[in-house]
């Protein structure tokens, strides 16, 4: 593997089928299995490491967000990443940045409401991202449903010459799912965590049996949440993120909850065909994550 800092070395260093997988670092087994996903399908795999200032609406989560370069070096390079893009923020905005990419709509509902700008810093970078090593593929992880949908929309808008690939979440042992967050949760706020993939698994399995109602669905999730500080439990359509009435076309249900001072968020993804509907309940680690220390 080899580490560059500028996209101009990143794209000498490639050929083929180019698959990016965008990261802000402190990697676990949720972007290891990007990796994967892009090692089955291109020639070179590249994965960003840079931690977004655009996307963060308050300094103070900024300067929180856990880093390990060295860590994630290693990581990469065990894992199969070619190329690793670990840019210093004056080639990434080498002047103050004026233009920003806004995708409307699809970034209104559930975190748009509650991170203001966060998108816009998102679609800006990912851009720069696509522009800059020319991939033709790039990895995005279903937990973070929205920013999916996201980016999926506007590298159609701009007619952009890349195929953006999903990949199911991966699960820790007991359910919760993978984020760099989790590392700041207590034990017992760990513990009160769990009630939301509880609660979503509950959901999936009765969406699973035929239940359609969105209030429905929610209401189950929400009975699951007890005392956590919930920003929202909604049943959104995968494409357009816009609330649905029923489960009637490919959707997600989405979480926002906060245990103590970490806000997390998961979701489950349900496919709906003429034989019914599944539910992609994401892949669980048969033990402790490496974002505790393990290898």
């Amino acid at each position: 593997m080899k580490t560059v800092g500028t996209f101009a070395a990143a794209r000498d260093l490639t050929a083929g089928v180019v698959g990016l997988v965008p990261t802000m670092g402190f990697l676990h087994e949720g972007h290891l299995a990007l990796v994967d996903a892009a090692r089955r399908e291109c020639d070179t795999v590249v994965m960003s490491l840079f931690v977004n200032p655009l996307q963060f609406d308050e300094t103070r989560d900024l300067s929180r967000y856990p880093r390990d370069p060295d860590r994630d070096a290693h990581l990469a390079g065990e894992r199969g990443v070619d190329v690793l893009f670990a840019p210093e923020l004056e080639e990434m905005y080498p002047r103050r940045q004026i233009t920003r990419v806004r995708v409307s709509d699809v970034t209104e509902e559930l975190e748009g409401r509650f991170r203001p700008g966060h998108f816009e810093g998102v679609t800006t970078v990912v851009a720069k991202l696509l522009a800059g090593t020319r991939a033709d593929r790039a990895y995005f992880g279903r937990k973070d449903a929205q920013q999916l949908a996201t980016v999926t929309r506007m590298a159609f808008d701009l007619s952009m010459p890349v195929e953006v690939v999903p990949v199911s979440i991966v699960r820790e042992s007991d359910g919760l799912a993978l984020s760099s967050r989790n590392v700041f949760l207590s034990p017992e706020e760990r513990d009160r965590a769990l009630r939301i993939s509880v609660g979503l698994m509950a959901a999936a399995g009765a969406a699973e049996d035929g239940e359609c109602s969105a209030e429905e669905l929610e209401l189950i999730v929400a009975g699951y949440l007890g005392d956590l500080e919930v920003d929202y439990v909604t049943l959104a359509d995968a494409d357009s993120v816009e609330p649905a009435r029923r489960l009637e076309q490919d959707a997600f249900l989405a979480v926002a909850a906060h245990a103590g001072n970490t806000r997390l968020i998961d979701n489950v993804f349900f496919r709906v065909t003429s034989a019914g509907t599944e539910a992609d309940r994401g892949n669980r680690l048969e033990g402790p994550s490496i974002l505790y220390g393990g290898r």
